[in-house]
């Protein structure tokens, strides 16, 4: 049974914007949906909206002035202000429309190095990633610190 959802957002031939993609892939864990949204996660409202999950969490690349490869819970308020915009909805616009579909909704931003059109994410937001997963993994998001 689905309690949970993490959607990975992001485009995965802009190198490091497919930081998101990456941890949805890597991401497996009992009661827990994942799914690689590319830039479009309006199109897996329907899913959530059925689901209702206890948690939501979106994760994608987020320009927070932080090194490559280093992750941040973005609170609501500064969405506008950390993203690099590469989906066709404003993420703040998403997390309205879901915000009575599930208990609760966390996104989570990964610093990227470089997005670049034809690269390949590289190897530090590979590594913050998998940090990232295994933050996930062992249930301590409430561990992942909050971008101030």
């Amino acid at each position: 049974m689905v309690t949970n959802i993490l959607l990975g957002i992001g485009n995965p031939l802009n190198g490091d914007d497919g930081a998101g993609i990456y941890v949805a892939g890597q991401f497996r864990k009992d009661g827990w949906l994942s799914l690689s949204c590319g830039t479009a996660p309006e199109n897996f409202t329907g899913i959530i909206r059925k689901a209702h999950p206890d948690c939501l969490v979106l994760v994608d690349a987020a320009a927070m002035g932080l090194s490559p490869g280093e992750y941040r819970i973005i609170p609501r308020h500064r969405i506008a202000d950390v993203s690099i915009g590469t989906h066709q909805l404003p993420l703040s616009l998403l997390i309205d429309f879901l915000s009575d579909s599930a208990g609760q909704i966390i996104l989570i931003g990964i610093q990227p190095g470089v997005v670049v059109a034809g690269k390949e994410i590289s190897l530090r937001i590979r590594e913050g990633a998998s940090r990232l997963v295994h933050e996930l993994l062992s249930g301590r998001i409430n561990r992942i610190p909050v971008l101030e």
